[in-house]
């Protein structure tokens, strides 16, 4: 076979997963802004309730967990793991509400980025610590300069305890990604549900009920759940891992850009610079952990 024959087949074949997951970020982030324009109504907390209680409602029927065994050991893991994707979707969601969607974002991928840092034993590894670092510093609000202290500090604040929280859910979806299919997504968003919907019954109460307010929460729960993790999955069947967490890596920059085009949110130079950098790091550290 002609090798740039093969090499132009195999292009083509990368375009495909390379666009499914190019449609998974702008679908996450079309979410994120549509949920931020529903805080007025139920508030932040009511719409993280829409959003896990409905994807739970909506996987359960697809995935059906109870056809296979549970194995008791895997329970503590499995309540663990729903409850982390719970309140990161708390945390960050409650981000969103006080600090523009990229930055939150931003930040929030520095947990993932950590896991995979924490975990390796190479001394290069510390350069993408230090492109992270360096754009955390630009971001949060510690240091004098204009814009410096634009930023809401609890907004910051929510958003590096969605940081750790995902980083949480990545170590225990670890432990729990050799139950059947989709089970543990599903057991664990049910278990996301069992906690968070309770807090926002309460803060909202009926208004969850409104018809608008239903329908608003099932489009944010298609766009942020359903149809981005449908897509990343087929994606990752025909992806490597470097590959695919380098495409992911871009999520900051997406959801700058659907909070200038959806939200009107504007951000200064070093702003983006900071983004920039948190994206050079989270996508080196891809890149240099598929090496491994």
């Amino acid at each position: 076979m002609n090798p740039h024959t093969s090499a132009s087949n195999a292009g083509v074949s990368a375009l495909g997963p390379a666009l499914a997951i190019l449609a998974a970020l702008v679908s996450v982030n079309a979410g994120a802004a549509w949920a931020k324009g529903l805080f007025p109504a139920v508030g932040s907390t009511g719409v993280v309730a829409l959003r896990v209680g409905l994807s739970s409602l909506i996987l359960l029927a697809i995935v059906r967990p109870w056809r296979f065994a549970l194995r008791r050991a895997d329970v503590p893991n499995l309540v663990i793991y729903g409850v982390m994707l719970g309140t990161m979707n708390l945390c960050i969601y409650r981000a969103f509400e006080r600090i523009p969607l990229g930055i939150a974002v931003a930040i929030e991928v520095t947990g993932p980025l950590a896991v995979v840092i924490l975990s390796s034993r190479h001394a290069r590894d510390f350069l993408w610590v230090a492109c992270a670092g360096i754009g955390l510093w630009l971001l949060l609000p510690l240091q004098d300069g204009p814009g410096a202290h634009a930023l809401d500090p609890v907004g910051v604040a929510y958003a590096l305890a969605a940081a750790f929280c995902w980083a949480m859910y990545i170590v225990f979806g670890k432990r729990v990604s050799t139950l059947h299919g989709g089970q543990a997504v599903s057991l664990g968003l049910l278990a996301a549900s069992v906690v968070i919907v309770p807090f926002g019954v309460i803060h909202a109460g009926s208004a969850l009920l409104s018809p608008a307010v239903l329908a608003g929460g099932l489009a944010v729960a298609l766009l942020s759940s359903a149809l981005p993790y449908t897509l990343e999955m087929r994606a990752l069947q025909r992806l490597p891992q470097r590959v695919f967490g380098i495409l992911v890596s871009a999520g900051p920059a997406v959801a700058a850009l659907a909070g200038f085009f959806l939200l009107d949110e504007r951000l200064t130079v070093v702003q983006w610079l900071a983004i920039g950098l948190v994206i050079l790091a989270s996508a080196g550290a891809a890149a240099t952990a598929g090496k491994r």
